[in-house]
């Protein structure tokens, strides 16, 4: 019997096959490792997350249960009023609307921007590409607070003084979107922009149509980083804007414990304001988290 085709030897594979997907049973060491890891990211987390937790639970307070010794976590009654008051002493609907407005201008802009240079700087071979990349980088190791005055003397010369669309108009460009696509679309597979150049296809349509879509988790990695950054955005529009209704978040945020909670008499309604400005933000990071880890994990089609 020809040894190639025997049952034994059948047998003998699946074996060896089934003792491959066995998993490993952990020695103690390593579980003791494992433990100790798991314990310590836990630790870590509740340290980071705390003070969020303390903000929350202490906007529901009284004043007298803020400063109370021993402190308490959770309030004896919920004041969900001190939400109410914080809406009507200071107009944070505007201040926040201000900041959606902006904040989603300003990002729509970058990802478009950012885009099309990356792709020209990825897709196009023309001389000086190299040294165009390396001045767009450098820029990028120059403080954001030496373009202050600059701009400000530019955008007093068109008179877009205290507008939002000052604000706007300052940071329609962003580097480090710049960089960042252009990293992740140097791992698409350049047979893909071959062969839709060879069917036809526009540099646009290519753009939107194939890079887009495969590296859709680095467009909204960059996306959800930049709307962070410029809703939360303090020393350049307080610089800007100057008129309580053009305020920005963070700036409302200063006005209001400045007057309304008069340096801090209103903890409550101080702590009601700040939940009320970072919620929009948690809740969004939620709703893209699932795509802000495959971004920061830097997918692509690799070749």
């Amino acid at each position: 019997m020809d040894i190639t085709t025997s049952p034994f030897r059948n047998i003998k594979e699946n074996e060896e096959i089934e003792e491959l997907y066995i998993p490993r049973k952990k020695t103690n060491k390593e579980i003791i490792c494992e433990s100790l890891r798991h314990i310590m990211l836990i630790c870590i987390s509740i340290v980071t997350f705390f003070p969020f937790i303390w903000m929350m639970t202490s906007s529901l307070k009284t004043k007298d249960e803020i400063f109370q010794f021993p402190p308490k976590l959770l309030p004896q009654v919920f004041n969900w009023s001190n939400f109410l008051e914080v809406f009507k002493e200071a107009p944070f609907e505007v201040y926040i609307g201000n900041s959606f407005f902006v904040a989603t201008i300003i990002v729509a802009f970058q990802i478009i921007g950012s885009a099309m240079i990356a792709y020209a700087l990825t897709q196009f071979n023309f001389k000086g590409r190299k040294i165009l990349f390396a001045i767009i980088m450098g820029t990028y190791m120059l403080p954001s607070a030496a373009t202050y005055v600059p701009c400000y003397m530019i955008l007093s010369k068109i008179n877009l003084i205290d507008t939002l669309t000052g604000i706007i108009i300052s940071n329609l460009g962003n580097v480090f979107g710049i960089f960042l696509m252009r990293q992740a679309f140097l791992q698409i597979n350049k047979s893909l922009i071959e062969a839709a150049r060879i069917d036809g296809a526009s540099h646009w349509k290519i753009l939107w149509k194939i890079v887009f879509p495969l590296t859709k988790p680095t467009f909204i990695t960059f996306g959800l980083i930049s709307f962070v950054t410029y809703y939360n955005d303090y020393m350049y529009p307080s610089l800007i804007t100057k008129s309580p209704e053009k305020f920005l978040i963070s700036a409302g945020l200063r006005q209001f414990f400045i007057q309304g909670g008069a340096y801090g008499i209103k903890w409550p309604e101080i702590m009601a304001a700040s939940t009320i400005t970072v919620l929009p933000l948690l809740i969004l990071f939620l709703v893209a988290q699932k795509w802000f880890m495959q971004g920061v994990g830097d997918t692509g089609v690799k070749e």
